[in-house]
């Protein structure tokens, strides 16, 4: 399992919010949901995406925006368009005056916005719930940034636009795997420019001796690792080992191992069909106390308190 995917694999949309928006001009909705991650995708037109800490950025069919739930950012039909609509969180819509567009809107199965024949289409997927793993891939993502047509190379925005507006049985698991698949693509894009600054972790799997390590880590987090093992297994010594991995990821081996232990850990506690003691044994740890210190430390609460919180 490479790290792209291993911080992918528990998390994964479950009832997330897709809906296909048909905009006539004028218009500009501000995004202001605050969910953990949402993607838009330009089916037709060119509207422009307007971040609050960036300059305004042209879109065209094909492009996907990737947006983290804050800071707040517009979209619209042109980069200095007065705001017409507001997303909220839960997904409300309100005119600038504060009256509820959320019906008005309503343009049928998953369809939303001002003008059914209007031209300008876009899909757009939110993850409403953040699991602990996918916290560490949204802190190595700046706030927005735009992925073209040209760098995704999918069929999947095409594929979206068609079952989108299906209400078939099981039509909601079906989008919910679109969904991440789309977000795969667009990752595996984003991650792969020189420009995008990557995180250690990813940038080292493709390391001969860093790379073998990590992945090993990932598989497997609950076997006993330590350095001289790690190393062993690398074929490499403990200091080279040690110096080359702390390099290239940016923490020791074992402190990576701690944090990923416990990622996975924060995850596993969200299903409260799991005891605690099955997930230390899951992630690593001998007894449940020894997971409940270590989780502590790093988060501030105990993994009690952890799944109060998230449930």
């Amino acid at each position: 399992m490479d790290g792209l995917s291993a911080v992918l694999e528990g998390p994964r949309a479950h009832g997330a919010f897709l809906v296909r928006c048909l905009m006539g001009s004028p218009w500009a909705i501000r995004i202001a949901d605050e969910v953990p991650l949402s993607l838009t995708a330009v089916v037709r037109g060119e509207p422009w995406a307007v971040p609050d800490a960036q300059p305004p950025i042209p879109l065209r069919p094909g492009d996907v925006v990737v947006a983290l739930g804050q800071p707040h950012w517009t979209i619209a039909d042109g980069p200095t368009t007065a705001v017409t609509a507001t997303i909220r969180p839960g997904q409300e819509c309100y005119a600038p005056d504060g009256s509820r567009l959320t019906e008005a809107f309503d343009l049928g199965v998953r369809s939303w916005g001002n003008d059914a024949s209007g031209d300008t289409v876009m899909l757009s997927g939110s993850y409403l719930l953040e699991g602990e793993v996918s916290r560490r891939l949204l802190r190595a993502l700046p706030p927005l940034f735009v992925v073209n047509e040209a760098e995704l190379g999918s069929p999947l925005i095409g594929l979206l636009d068609a079952e989108i507006v299906r209400a078939d049985p099981g039509q909601d698991a079906v989008l919910d795997r679109l969904l991440d698949l789309l977000l795969i693509a667009v990752l595996r894009a984003w991650f792969s420019r020189p420009d995008a600054q990557a995180p250690g972790w990813y940038l080292a799997l493709g390391d001969e001796v860093a790379g073998p390590a990590l992945r090993l880590m990932q598989e497997r987090p609950a076997d006993p690792w330590s350095v001289e093992v790690l190393a062993s297994a690398c074929n490499v010594s403990r200091a080279a080992f040690a110096r080359r991995f702390a390099t290239l990821v940016g923490e020791p081996p074992l402190t990576f191992l701690t944090r990923w232990r416990l990622a996975l850990a924060a995850d596993l506690l969200a299903d409260p069909g799991r005891t605690l003691e099955s997930v230390a044994r899951q992630v690593g740890y001998s007894t449940p106390f020894a997971l409940s210190s270590a989780f502590k430390r790093e988060y501030g609460v105990s993994p009690r308190e952890f799944r109060t919180r998230v449930g």
